[in-house]
């Protein structure tokens, strides 16, 4: 019968410290790691929302303007009413064509200002 050194068990011991040594910090790298990536997920989220809200402000503009240049007959006037249920409509209606898509001005704004705070991050953790 070969009982083996017992001289293995420390080296099992000394291996069992050491990861429960590094684990700790992998496992706080991995924890910090995690929530700099829910940051920067929630980051994009906003900034995809706020490139959207931007396109909605544009298009409304855009469509305000549109309304402008169409004539007015002089036969029913339009009440203070109208106006603002108009105005409410376009509103809605640019913000639904902003999330569906809209004329593409949210991307360009997501793609170029994603660039351009992932660039001010890197600079900010280079030493």
């Amino acid at each position: 019968m070969n009982v083996g050194a017992i001289g293995g068990v420390d080296r099992t011991v000394n291996q069992s410290k050491y990861l429960q040594a590094n684990g700790n910090t992998d496992f706080a790298e991995k924890l910090n790691q995690a929530t700099q990536n829910i940051s920067d997920t929630e980051d994009q989220t906003k900034l995809k929302q706020a490139c959207r809200d931007m396109e909605a402000v544009f298009l409304n503009f855009m469509m305000s303007k549109m309304r402008d240049t169409v004539p007015k007959d002089g036969l029913i006037k339009q009440s203070n009413a109208e106006s603002i249920m108009t105005s409410m409509l376009d509103g809605e209606l640019t913000k639904n064509m902003a999330q569906a898509g809209g004329i593409g001005l949210a991307d360009m704004l997501y793609h170029q200002l994603s660039q351009t705070i992932n660039t001010a991050k890197n600079k900010s953790q280079t030493p």
